[in-house]
């Protein structure tokens, strides 16, 4: 199905109009490929952000500079102006979608996943865990969880008070170039610094869906062409769920660096927590059946090939040690303590007691491991 830009047109397609598009945000990760996007539509963006943070893609568009996290900010900035088309991806969303309630054809707005009951707290499901995938219409965020999962959900409730047709993305963890506190430094670091090894919660099975910054301006785009979608919230994600250990793998082979995974039980692999960002192992999973059938999302660069691709920018682009960017990950990189607690599990788990079994556990008849066919005669094939 060709899934090429079409441009923004009158209702009969007859008469082209001047559309205008407003990017409230647009000089972070997705911005400028959001920006390009509406262009290469035929839309005439402005960005409305505070300014403190420009970037050379974005310079060319109208930039209106104020603060869109208060209403008076926001009525300051936008007052007498109308948009065919808004992308709201930063500020006080609430009070973008009140301020700007019947001023705009199409509002497209960007959420989070803690929306979703137990995204920050899986203890809130009996047992503990995220549903797997977690849908649209899985629970969400009350007044009894923690106070910013529920404002998150309470303010797409209001959303969609002021902005009934808009459609709601979603955002899982976005990564990529230009990230302001990029997770993964957490492993590329640890590769550039050459340590020979890292400590994961569970080995780092945990998997985790989330967001390549191209693959999320591309949803953003799509949510853009599908107006007759509007009303309705979106999941966001890369098409595939890596696990944490896959994501070290995919980054060690992208920087040519070996580096041996330690699997720790979570309450002792404290030199992860940056990296796993809880307490509660588990699985974050989104559901992206709706992304993909109604929006017709597909991933422009595949996971792992972003993965890869995120790591060789960072190298290249290495925060600076202690530096802001840094310090906000909580991540000491404090690799004598970690060599401690490496040398004390090595210790603790090299002499495992002998069990001593008469006929070792078998896996059984459902055994699904490597070799769980027996050979047959070319007929059988």
């Amino acid at each position: 199905m060709d899934r090429s830009p079409v441009p923004y047109c009158s209702a009969d397609m007859s008469t082209p109009l001047s559309p205008r598009a407003l990017i409230i945000g647009g000089t972070g990760p997705t911005g400028p490929a959001i920006v390009r996007g509406l262009e290469e539509r035929g839309l005439n963006v402005t960005l409305f952000h505070t300014g403190r943070h420009e970037v050379d893609e974005v310079a060319h568009v109208e930039h209106l500079h104020g603060d869109p996290f208060s209403a008076e900010g926001v009525a300051a900035a936008l007052t007498g102006r109308s948009f065919d088309v808004v992308v709201a991806c930063y500020g006080r969303l609430r009070t973008i979608a009140e301020v700007l309630s019947g001023r705009c054809d199409r509002f497209v707005s960007v959420g989070g996943t803690p929306a979703y009951r137990g995204y920050f707290d899986p203890t809130r499901f009996d047992p503990p865990g995220l549903p797997i995938p977690t849908a649209e219409n899985a629970p969400r965020s009350s007044e009894d969880d923690d106070g910013k999962s529920y404002r998150v959900a309470r303010t797409e409730d209001l959303l969609f008070e002021y902005q009934p047709s808009a459609i709601h993305l979603r955002y899982p963890f976005v990564y990529g170039p230009r990230q302001i506190a990029p997770l993964d430094w957490c492993i590329v670091r640890r590769v550039l610094d050459r340590r020979p090894a890292i400590i994961l919660p569970e080995g780092g099975l945990a998997a985790e869906t989330r967001s390549f910054s191209e693959n999320a301006a591309h949803t953003v785009l799509l949510a853009v062409d599908h107006s007759d979608a509007g009303g309705r919230a979106f999941n966001v994600g890369d098409e595939e769920a890596l696990t944490a250990a896959q994501r070290v793998q995919l980054i060690c082979r992208e920087l040519g660096h070996e580096m041996e995974i330690v699997g720790m039980p979570t309450d002792l692999a404290i030199p992860a927590r940056p990296l796993m960002m809880q307490d509660e192992p588990g699985h974050r999973i989104l559901d992206l059946s709706a992304t993909r059938d109604v929006l017709g999302y597909r991933d422009l660069v595949p996971a792992r090939v972003a993965t890869a691709q995120s790591a060789r920018w960072l190298s290249d682009n290495p925060l600076k040690p202690d530096g802001s960017a840094e310090r906000v990950l909580e991540d000491p990189f404090d690799y004598d303590r970690e060599d401690h607690l490496l040398d004390w599990w090595r210790s603790a788990t090299s002499d495992p007691p002998n069990l001593d079994y008469p006929v070792e556990p078998g896996y059984g008849v459902y055994y699904s491991g490597p070799g769980t066919s027996r050979r047959r005669s070319d007929t059988r094939i």
